[in-house]
């Protein structure tokens, strides 16, 4: 029986306050400080969705095997590439095998759900037996629009396999209508919303309903039995007449998080599932849907071997990883949102070169430096000859990769002369427990937080933007241990 294996979640570490995003705008609009409640999480400049769908991938496969996994799909309406595989990416940094399908998802909300199907679907037929589903988005909005302060930046990943698993896929139901309630035009930054009774009158509570009714029947159970009911949506209280509408109890309605995090668009309803998942007990009915030009419904029940899976921060756990944030105009800096002048020494020529990014794409994508057969040094990165001056081997290095593994800084500056979005910049040698180190940047840190000694572990971000060509170059940065 094919069935939900792990799971992980990542929201970024600030969350910028709402109430600071209201008196920023107050003097246009007054009646902002209506919505001055709670925070919204909120990217860091060298965070987009593939970082962060990375993380929370990161998160779900933590002490999994990853040769066991044959398929990767990516869900995103804010991928960074319009013509280059944005799962490929994913999928090389996590060092997955080279030899597996991988694909994005994308253009519709309900991308999200749809990538969990889909996967549900292939493993279930035979196409796979071990599939990874991500999903992040990171959406602009206009300042002083209701969509600036509902959007919050996050990503979700789920590990789909061919037995039960933590939750057992007992069926879906899916209605595809194209209801347009938004849209984002191809030369567009920003959405166009319709108007919400519309969108809630003839949409959300005519279409919902249809899929999950669909999906319970399917399935096999009762609404009554449904211990937790997953549906992102931002208008208050349709989700519970929704859940009445299908006999659920309206009191097993998930918190859709907006008062801490806001709604991280096609990742949402994936967030909202790990969310559940992290409270849920062995034997509970999960129901969770995803709303865009139709309707996806799956329902789950959750198996024994939910509470012996460990070692995951979940959706929980980053929420509670959190730092607030009070700057309006570093959102605006950090989304592009407002022209910065960088000066001459961010004028340096950013251009990639694709063959050496293919050649060493483990080393650049992976952190995959070697380590020596003959004497076991770890260095980065590899060369033919050991670093070990008492070793010196010749070719005797297999690879190793540095991704996961614990660090320490041994020395760093904070360089207010070198150009970065957000000054200081951070950078410094890092070594680590295993052998081996490297000089690397250093990110989420604030002047005067760090030093030499304090650990540190690895993370998956942008490196540099190439505006001039539309391109993004990744790389591996230090993240302090607070």
């Amino acid at each position: 029986m094919v069935g939900i294996k792990a799971y992980g979640g990542y929201i970024p570490r600030l969350r910028l306050s709402r109430k600071a995003m209201a008196q920023a705008n107050a003097w246009f609009s007054p009646g902002l400080m209506g919505q001055a409640k709670g925070e919204r999480s909120l990217a860091n400049w060298d965070e987009d969705s593939v970082t962060m769908a990375v993380e929370a991938a990161r998160d779900c496969l933590n002490g999994t095997t990853r040769d066991d996994i044959d398929g990767v799909y990516f869900a995103s309406t804010t991928m960074p590439f319009a013509d280059r595989q944005n799962s490929g990416i994913l999928s090389a940094a996590l060092t997955l095998s080279e030899d597996i399908p991988a694909a994005d998802v994308t253009s519709s909300q309900r991308a999200g759900t749809t990538a969990l199907l889909t996967a549900l679907n292939a493993v279930n037929g035979g196409a796979g037996k071990c599939q990874l589903v991500a999903a992040g988005d990171k959406r602009k909005a206009r300042s002083a629009s209701n969509q600036e302060f509902q959007f919050g930046d996050g990503a979700a990943a789920l590990l789909v396999s061919g037995d039960d698993g933590i939750a057992r896929f007992l069926g879906s139901h899916s209605i595809t209508v194209d209801f347009v309630d938004h849209f984002r035009g191809e030369e567009e930054e920003f959405d166009y919303g319709w108007e919400e009774r519309w969108i809630r009158d003839e949409g959300l509570i005519k279409i919902v309903p249809r899929a999950v009714k669909g999906a319970l029947e399917k399935a096999g159970v009762s609404g009554d039995q449904i211990d937790h009911f997953v549906f992102p949506c931002t208008f208050p209280r349709i989700p519970q007449t929704i859940a009445k509408q299908c006999g659920i109890d309206p009191e097993k309605v998930r918190d859709n998080l907006g008062a801490v995090c806001g709604e991280t668009g096609t990742a949402h309803a994936l967030v909202m599932l790990v969310d559940a998942l992290q409270d849920a007990e062995p034997g509970q009915k999960i129901v969770v849907a995803g709303f865009g030009q139709g309707c996806d419904a799956l329902v789950f029940e959750t198996t024994p071997a939910l509470k012996d899976l460990s070692g995951r921060n979940g959706v929980k756990g980053s929420l509670a990883n959190r730092k607030e944030e009070t700057n309006y105009m570093k959102y605006l800096a950090f989304n592009g949102l407002v022209e910065l002048e960088k000066g001459m020494r961010a004028e340096v020529d950013k251009k990639t070169a694709l063959t050496t990014t293919y050649r060493k794409r483990d080393m650049l994508f992976g952190l995959v430096g070697g380590r020596c057969t003959k004497c076991g040094t770890a260095q980065f990165p590899r060369s033919r000859i050991c670093v070990n001056p008492n070793c010196q081997a010749v070719d005797s290095q297999e690879p190793y990769s540095f991704a996961d593994k614990k660090g320490q800084i041994l020395s760093w500056s904070a360089d207010y002369l070198a150009y970065s979005m957000d000054p200081p910049s951070h950078y410094g040698m890092i070594t680590f427990e295993e052998g081996g180190r490297f000089l690397c940047d250093i990110t989420d840190v604030e002047p005067g937080t760090i030093d030499s000694g304090m650990n540190v572990r690895m993370v998956f971000r942008i490196k540099d933007f190439d505006d001039r060509r539309g391109f993004r170059r990744y790389f591996w940065k230090a993240v302090p241990e607070l």
